[in-house]
């Protein structure tokens, strides 16, 4: 095996990786809890706690970890997703210990103050407001919340002010206790780096208490239209199909299904929409996954007189994709695209921890990067017509629409 794997008595697993001929080590502390284990009532809470561990602590201010890192020459940084939370650390491998004491310090030892809440709270809420001044986000955060209706998925990462408002220091660490519970956590390291310096980490994590983690309802894909008004000069729109979950064998597939569909300047949609009709500037497919359920998605954003022209090219990319299938000149490009990507990621340490704390907590499983290559290279031209098919079925087609838009009943006849 390329990594190490050890699980401690109370369930926080470490994984670590050599790689040869860096200087550098990365560490991450990646938590399985997001938004969606939130309650409606709790919304934002995960998000919140992260902005918080960056405050300070019992040893260290604000400033002070700030400074520590910068002084190391090192970079620290967090994120929050629907379904985990992750604290992370870039440095020399010499200054790995300085930045283990770092951001192990604020993960278990963050003060919470009230004062501190509401200044970060203030934050969040100038977060929530540059997200919402952005159609791109704006459109995929109200799509998610059409097609996962009525579950936790639908509700957005960063909260409401709502909710927000009723957080202060203590219920936020009580919420912490609660959800950071060992079972749920995965420390990744990897780069360059002593067996001293994953036995430390070893230490730091054995003590660690918690609860058992809460069981979140699982959620499927409903199609959906969802409009929002807004003053702007261009319209953005993502359209919407059932996707796959983290874990689905078949993601190498979607992954070159949406590289030939609107992956790059020689995918179909971009040629078709973009250079042949020029009725866009931007268009581009994604998939989102989530531990259970997931879409996949076409956004491009143009003027309120091209969008029908545009919506009808898409559909008919798509419609003829499913009928017909890819080239093999297409899926070998898009397999060299994809493997390039995961090789040329490589030479990052973050990649390499990323992929290990990504893999152990949300999929199961950590692939090698061999292990990757030959997934992909499985995968052929009937693996991608087969899943395009089961997954383009107009009946089930999403749309949200951001910008001077008409109305949900009509983009619901153009989908139709």
């Amino acid at each position: 095996m390329f990594y190490e794997k050890k699980t401690l008595p109370n369930g926080v697993r470490i994984l670590t990786e050599h790689v040869p001929g860096v200087r550098s080590a990365s560490l991450g502390i990646w938590v399985g809890t997001g938004s969606r284990h939130e309650s409606a009532a709790e919304n934002g809470a995960a998000h919140f706690i992260e902005h918080m561990l960056f405050k300070g602590t019992g040893r260290r201010t604000a400033g002070e970890l700030a400074e520590e890192m910068d002084a190391v020459g090192g970079q620290i940084n967090a994120f929050t997703t629907k379904e985990c939370t992750c604290f992370y650390a870039r440095v020399l491998d010499t200054h790995l210990n300085q930045a283990a004491d770092i951001l192990c310090d604020m993960f278990f030892h963050s003060k919470f103050d009230d004062a501190d809440v509401e200044t970060e709270r203030g934050v969040i809420l100038e977060e929530i407001g540059m997200y919402e001044d952005n159609p791109e986000d704006l459109c995929a955060e109200r799509l998610a919340g059409a097609v996962f209706k009525g579950s936790s998925l639908a509700r957005p990462i960063l909260g409401r002010k709502a909710t927000l408002e009723k957080m202060d220091g203590a219920w936020l660490r009580e919420y912490q206790r609660e959800h950071y519970g060992p079972d749920r956590i995965v420390v990744a390291l990897a780069g360059s780096f002593t067996d001293a310096d994953a036995q430390a980490l070893a230490d730091r994590f054995a003590g660690l208490e918690g609860r058992p983690g809460r069981a979140v309802r699982p959620t499927a894909y409903v199609p959906g239209v969802t409009v929002k008004k807004k003053a702007i000069e261009q319209n953005h729109l993502t359209l919407a199909f059932p996707g796959i979950p983290f874990a689905d064998p078949r993601r190498f597939q979607m992954q070159l299904l949406s590289s030939i569909l609107g992956g790059g300047m020689s995918s179909r949609l971009f040629q078709q929409v973009r250079e042949q009709k020029g009725l866009c500037y931007s268009i581009y497919s994604y998939g989102t996954c989530h531990d259970d359920t997931g879409y996949f998605g076409v956004y491009t954003a143009l003027g309120k007189e091209t969008e029908g022209q545009a919506l009808d090219t898409i559909l008919a990319v798509i419609r003829d994709f499913a009928d017909h299938g890819v080239t093999q000149a297409e899926l070998d490009r898009a397999r060299e695209q994809s493997k390039a990507n995961v090789l040329m990621g490589l030479e990052s340490t973050q990649a390499h921890m990323s992929s290990l704390g990504r893999g152990e907590l949300l999929m199961g499983e950590v692939l090698s990067p061999d292990e990757i290559i030959a997934a992909y290279d499985a995968v052929t031209r009937e693996d991608v017509r087969t899943l395009a098919r089961e997954l383009f079925r107009f009946e089930n087609a999403s749309l949200s629409a951001v910008g001077r838009v008409g109305s949900a009943e009509g983009y619901q006849a153009l989908l139709s």
